[in-house]
């Protein structure tokens, strides 16, 4: 069998040898490669659950979306066997190519993608195609678990001691500690170890990253170096320097769906239906409660119903989306799109919330860093495919993180305001061809920034800002379900937010001229960027500038179905997570 395998994945790699030497990354040998090794059992001895082509007429719960939400709750209420439960996904399987984790940018804009773009903004994103920042959301078994970079990150501690005092019980920190632990199996025995935050045994791995370069130990001595504790980011405090945490299981992905959903594929009492999307929630107009929903399958519309709950977990763009096209929003914007108002809940598709970020790529005199026409070769094809380990397991090169509070944020607190995301690679670390698509600059900005350095030893610090007070919404297009939404994201309209996201990029560019980096010959990649150049270069009005034309989203849309008590009239939902009467939203 082994050398049935070895034989397979040379003959697959070498296949694409005309691909590489053209500058392309070979997609294909990689797909052929890993589906081989990866239907092994001894690997993975979990096969995908099933797609009911025909689904039963009731359940006593039905779940819209199988992604980081909706596989955790199908695994967790299956667990009582009287209860039958439905999971609705719009798209399909994973495949073996998802798991590779160094690919997860070449995922983007591809068939497991929705493939959003906000609308046209003269506040951010001016480095993109048509100024439309580029919102990828998984539609796929596993959800935006598949498409996302794997980081684990539970978040600060007082954020969550804040959304109880705001009047959500249940919802402190050391609150929902103990359902962290549940779902994790943690694979570093020094994290494991620690007991107060971190446990084994969970659905969910948790492991480091199999391969690191050079430049990850720099990055955290560049850090100690600035007065920074190197420390556990999801442990007792978060302000200080790590390696990075990940979802993977044996340097492969490890999605919501392999972890929650293919365990529990034979439980009788779990059926789940694929390439189904949903188009309503079906609500009493009278009573106002939720009995089912539908959802079109094969092209022929369907009806389910629930006895006990619908639960949308279909995300922070789907589930508004379908709240409005139920009759569950803002009353004056459903009249106005010809929907039965059923429930007039103002805050539905409101208060959006993103974490935004901007980039400093530094260069480098050492060939160590992640540079795509590098890895694809049939070395690395090999180790990872039979070793578990390599470059491709790495994560598009990120290999550390860094909380630190910007001169906006009270030092003395353990809450920092800006996370430094620090990547052994850079936006032209493939010669211009897919995290340019993905990221969506457009072909003048990437010429004039990133074409004279591609395929060049980089990397690159990404300032992502961790509590925007910039608000987005989500409104309908139209009640055509199948049409996507309007997106309106609202980047740096606060100037909390521009003097933040500023502050975190010089804090970047300071960073990269420490001495752990600069033995590397670091020095920062100080193209002036267009639009920017009459401006005095490194300014504060330069930053501004810089951050409103290369502006990325982290991908972290959020809060559009608010929590909240009874007293906040733009909350969704309650702190159980209850609309109106009975329709409940995750």
């Amino acid at each position: 069998m082994a050398v049935i395998l070895l034989s397979t994945i040379l003959g697959a790699v070498k296949a694409g040898v005309g691909l590489i030497g053209a500058g392309k990354i070979a997609i294909l040998p990689f797909l052929i490669a890993t589906m081989t090794y990866f239907h092994y059992d001894q690997f993975d001895p979990e096969n995908k659950p099933l797609d009911r082509s025909n689904v039963d007429p009731t359940y006593d719960f039905v779940i819209v979306g199988s992604g980081s939400a909706g596989s955790v709750l199908a695994n967790r209420l299956t667990e009582v066997p009287s209860w039958k439960v439905l999971l609705l996904e719009a798209g399909g399987h994973e495949t073996e190519i998802t798991d590779v984790p160094i690919l997860s940018l070449y995922l983007h804009k591809s068939k497991v993608d929705w493939g959003y773009k906000t609308e046209p903004s003269d506040t951010a994103c001016q480095a993109m195609v048509e100024n439309r920042c580029s919102w990828t959301r998984g539609k796929v078994l596993g959800g935006s678990s598949v498409l996302n970079t794997m980081l684990y990150i539970r978040g600060n501690r007082r954020d969550y001691d804040r959304w109880a005092a705001y009047g959500n019980d249940g919802w402190s920190y050391e609150e929902v500690l103990p359902y962290f632990k549940k779902s994790e199996d943690q694979r570093n025995p020094y994290l494991a170890k620690n007991a107060r935050y971190h446990s084994t045994g969970g659905y969910q791995t948790v492991q480091d990253s199999p391969y690191n370069t050079p430049l990850g130990v720099a990055f955290l001595e560049a850090a100690q170096e600035m007065g920074y504790d190197i420390r556990d980011v999801n442990g007792e405090k978060q302000t200080g320097f790590a390696f990075y945490q990940f979802t993977m299981r044996r340097g492969t992905r490890c999605s919501t769906a392999k972890a929650f959903l293919r365990p529990i594929r034979l439980r009788k009492n779990l059926h789940i239906s694929m390439y189904s999307h949903v188009t309503k929630v079906l609500i009493d107009p009278d009573s106002r409660r939720t009995y089912g929903v539908e959802f079109i399958k094969e092209g022929k519309k369907r009806t389910v119903l629930a006895t006990k709950e619908v639960i949308l977990a279909a995300g922070a763009i789907n589930s508004p989306q379908l709240l409005m096209l139920s009759g569950v929003g803002p009353r004056t914007h459903l009249e106005d799109k010809g929907i039965r108002v059923i429930h007039d809940s103002p805050g539905v598709g409101k208060n959006l919330q993103d974490h935004i970020s901007s980039s400093a790529t530094f260069l480098i005199d050492h060939p160590i860093s992640l540079v795509i026409s590098r890895l694809v070769n049939l070395n690395t094809a090999i180790r990872y495919a039979l070793k578990e380990d390599g470059p491709l397991t790495s994560s598009i090169g990120l290999e550390a993180v860094g909380f630190i509070p910007t001169k906006y944020a009270n030092r003395s607190d353990d809450w920092p305001d800006m996370e430094f995301m620090l990547t052994s690679t850079s936006s032209a670390a493939d010669g211009g061809t897919q995290v340019k698509k993905a990221h969506g600059l457009s072909d003048e900005f990437y010429k004039e920034v990133f074409e004279g350095i591609n395929n060049r030893d980089t990397f690159a610090i990404f300032s992502m800002m961790l509590r925007p007070k910039s608000r987005g919404e989500i409104l309908l297009r139209s009640k055509d379900p199948l049409e996507y939404p309007l997106l309106y994201h609202n980047y740096l309209t606060h100037p909390h937010d521009v003097n933040v996201l500023r502050e975190g990029v010089k804090a970047a560019v300071a960073y990269g001229q420490t001495e752990a980096l600069k033995r590397f010959g670091a020095r920062l990649h100080a193209v002036p960027l267009p639009n920017c150049k009459h401006l005095p270069l490194y300014t504060d009005e330069y930053w501004n500038c810089y951050i409103r034309q290369y502006t990325l989203s982290i991908y972290h849309y959020s809060c559009t179905a608010k929590m909240g008590p009874a007293s906040d009239p733009y909350a969704v939902v309650d702190p159980s997570l209850r609309v109106a009467r009975n329709l409940f939203f995750i």
